[in-house]
């Protein structure tokens, strides 16, 4: 029997039964046989018909009507290539005057892009590079993005104070934040862990958390809890400082990047106290977007077109910068997420002025091993 894939809302593929076929609009067609699952907690042993295991087949039921026309058929393409190119491209082409900036990627080759321009969300099919627009934004914007494994993504708002989560595969929105208003404001990039969502503000030294429980309900408006950054980081006024957030490798702590002086801070949480990370005399000017993948770091310097590499201790507080990677295609990269043996980046252009034809891509590099 083949491997079930994780699937969003809880459910489970795996290639043995239906045939679909993908949209026509993503520039080639696609066979793929699945079947659906029951997510975990759902098998005839514990099913009892009552309103919760309804509720969640439902979901599962949706989700995988959603898979069929969207990501489940990529699953086992029908050919080795498509007119237009190879599969899995490494330059993925993105709307002209997109403004691109934050992106996510999941269990599935499908990643997710923000606008800077009005906060409208793009998805792209990795193994094509075609894709379509997931939904227009409200006018803010669309920074940090982390898709949850119930197929539910996460949007900073940035210069708007807001934070969205969005239904992954109809676009719709499920909840809106307001976190903070003002012309300090700058709600930046975002952190998912067992205890909720994590924000960084690149204006006010301010760890923004949203709560989320073990059952993965949403909470009400006002549970947004703002906590002050103290310790060893320092806030320069009219710079771009707290960006970036991961966890630490052991999931103790936090870690954010400030861009404007380099710097990498350890958090606790549960306070907000900041510790500088040992570096090792190494710095990460102009960092953004992170990406931990077990003890490696990557940092991507979004002027300086790389991407460090460090290697950090279980808890955080040290590092080694072993390598940065640069390829001739970034220009001004953002953030930075990773598919298979492959790091994604879009490019986000700061240096060029944006207009509405202004074109916008992101590519696809090897990860070192």
């Amino acid at each position: 029997m083949a491997q079930p894939v994780s699937l969003g809302h809880g459910g489970r593929l795996s290639s043995t039964a239906v045939t679909a076929l993908a949209p026509a609009a993503w520039g080639t067609t696609y066979v793929a046989t699945t079947e659906l699952l029951p997510p975990a907690g759902v098998g005839p042993a514990s099913r009892k018909g009552g309103p919760r295991e309804k509720d969640e087949m439902k979901r599962v039921l949706a989700t995988a009507a959603a898979l069929v026309g969207v990501a489940a058929t990529v699953l086992m393409p029908s050919h080795r290539a498509t007119a237009d190119g190879p599969l899995f491209p490494t330059t993925i082409a993105l709307p002209a005057g997109f403004q691109a900036e934050g992106i996510a990627i999941g269990s599935l080759p499908i990643a997710y892009f923000g606008s800077m321009a009005d906060g409208s969300l793009y998805r792209a099919n990795l193994i094509t590079g075609h894709g379509d627009l997931l939904t227009r934004g409200p006018g803010t914007q669309a920074l940090g993005l982390q898709l949850d494994d119930r197929g539910r993504l996460f949007v900073a708002g940035g210069t708007g104070g807001d934070f969205r989560v969005i239904d992954a595969w109809t676009g719709a929105t499920l909840a809106t934040y307001h976190f903070a208003t003002g012309p300090q404001t700058f709600v930046n990039d975002i952190v998912l862990t067992p205890e909720g969502a994590w924000v960084t503000d690149s204006f006010t030294p301010v760890l923004y958390h949203l709560p989320i429980g073990p059952d993965g309900a949403l909470p009400p408006p006002d549970a947004v809890i703002r906590i002050p950054l103290t310790g060893d980081i320092a806030y320069l006024p009219g710079a771009f400082n707290a960006n970036g957030i991961v966890r630490t490798p052991d999931g103790t702590a936090l870690l954010i990047v400030q861009s404007a002086t380099g710097h990498l801070f350890r958090v606790d949480p549960t306070t907000g106290i900041t510790s500088q990370v040992d570096l090792g005399g190494e710095s990460l000017t102009d960092g953004d977007g992170l990406l931990l993948q077990n003890t490696t770091l990557f940092a991507v310097q979004n002027r300086r077109n790389a991407i460090a590499t460090i290697i950090l201790n279980p808890a955080g507080t040290t590092g080694s910068v072993t390598r940065r990677i640069t390829d001739p295609r970034f220009d001004v990269p953002a953030t930075i997420a990773a598919y298979g043996d492959r790091l994604y980046l879009p490019n986000a252009r700061f240096d060029t002025a944006p207009t509405p034809a202004t074109s916008y891509s992101a590519v696809a590099v090897d990860r070192p091993r």
